[in-house]
């Protein structure tokens, strides 16, 4: 029997509600019967909907709290608000106390980093946490990080990136040795910020201690899955984030528009019905929902606040798997196979980069 894996959720967080949350774990229980929940929010509330969803209340608990954390909240004015109080810090506070294995929210972001900063604390030695997202790519699925935590990086925190990335990389693809590309403008030694050049070099004398480093990679590579671990500082991996879920959103659009221009179309759509599904599943990015807060002492997954519950599923699937694979003690080992302390950091501001 597989222990159970135990999920605590803000269910107050996100833009449409708690039916989402509750919903979402529904049918993530489906798919895995060893999960327990514990929701954090109003009671009142949040009762009445385990009373719908009835096959979660055996493996359900409330904790009240009147407190939500509102999405346009800035980070600062959130802590002072919602420590110890809200939806959100007490789901990381059961993962804190060990009453749960990861933490959900979908809400906002910038406070909830703040709140599991401060509420789980960094690893020791890591400089900055960042979030990762899981990519589907024409090879497999990767991970991409940082893709928001933090504006701008020095050659030490993409080090550290990297270390968390093939950590991560390990416990989702059951690889030793994960080939890891930093983000640049090209792949030759020459181009790009001295940050970026800084930690190639670093990650090249280090390559065989718990990854491979493979080199530059270009914005191209983040769909044909050239490697496993693509690493960047937050404003270019949030960019290139939302850059990529609207061009799935328009490819959607296109293939939509020609299928129903005209009735030979719609009975060329109609043949092609299974292969269409399939498309749709695979460009769905609900399917793919979640981001994973890395180098805390906790395991925190930040769903998309405007999902549904299909993608709150996913959400709380990776959740699952996080914990399951035991993720903070991969992260611990590959510390410990390269000790990232002792990684220099390089002054900012750096030199504009050259053009491609």
């Amino acid at each position: 029997m597989t222990d159970t894996i135990r999920i605590s959720v803000d269910a107050m967080g996100g833009d449409n509600g708690p039916r989402i949350a509750i919903h979402g774990a529904r049918l993530a229980l489906r798919e895995r019967k060893n999960t327990s929940f514990i929701f954090h929010g109003p009671q009142p509330i949040l009762a009445p909907l385990l009373e719908e969803f009835a096959e979660l209340k055996p493996v359900s608990t409330i904790k009240h709290c009147e407190v939500v954390i509102a999405m346009d909240e800035k980070p600062s004015q959130a802590l002072r608000k919602g420590k110890n109080t809200s939806s959100m810090w007490n789901a990381l506070q059961s993962v804190k106390d060990g009453e749960a294995d990861v933490a959900v929210s979908g809400g906002n972001t910038g406070a909830l980093m703040a709140m599991a900063t401060f509420c789980l604390r960094p690893i020791e030695g890591i400089s900055r946490p960042a979030i990762a997202a899981i990519w589907p790519t024409m090879r497999s699925d990767i991970v991409v990080l940082d893709v928001g935590a933090t504006i701008g990086g020095d050659a030490r925190q993409l080090v550290d990136f990297s270390i968390l990335g093939a950590a991560l990389a390990r416990a989702l693809f059951d690889q030793d040795k994960p080939t890891i590309g930093l983000l640049n403008i090209g792949t030759e030694e020459v181009k790009g910020l001295d940050s970026i050049k800084e930690a190639g070099k670093i990650l090249a004398a280090a390559s065989g201690s718990g990854f491979t480093y493979h080199g530059f990679v270009e914005g191209d590579d983040l769909g044909k899955g050239t490697v496993d671990v693509i690493v960047t500082e937050g404003f270019t991996g949030n960019i290139a984030l939302k850059t990529a879920e609207g061009t799935a959103r328009q490819v959607g659009w296109y293939l939509r528009q020609a299928l129903s221009a005209n009735w030979m179309s719609k009975l060329g759509a109609l043949f092609a019905t299974s292969a269409l599904r399939a498309l749709r599943r695979k460009m769905d990015p609900r399917t793919v929902n979640g981001g994973v807060f890395l180098g805390l002492n906790g395991i925190v997954i930040k769903s998309h606040g405007g999902t549904d519950e299909i993608g709150y599923k996913s959400a709380l699937g990776l959740a699952y798997e996080m914990a399951r694979s035991r993720l903070i003690d991969k992260i611990g080992e590959g510390m410990k196979q390269f000790p990232i302390s002792a990684v220099p950091s390089i002054p900012t501001p750096e030199p504009e980069a050259k053009p491609a």
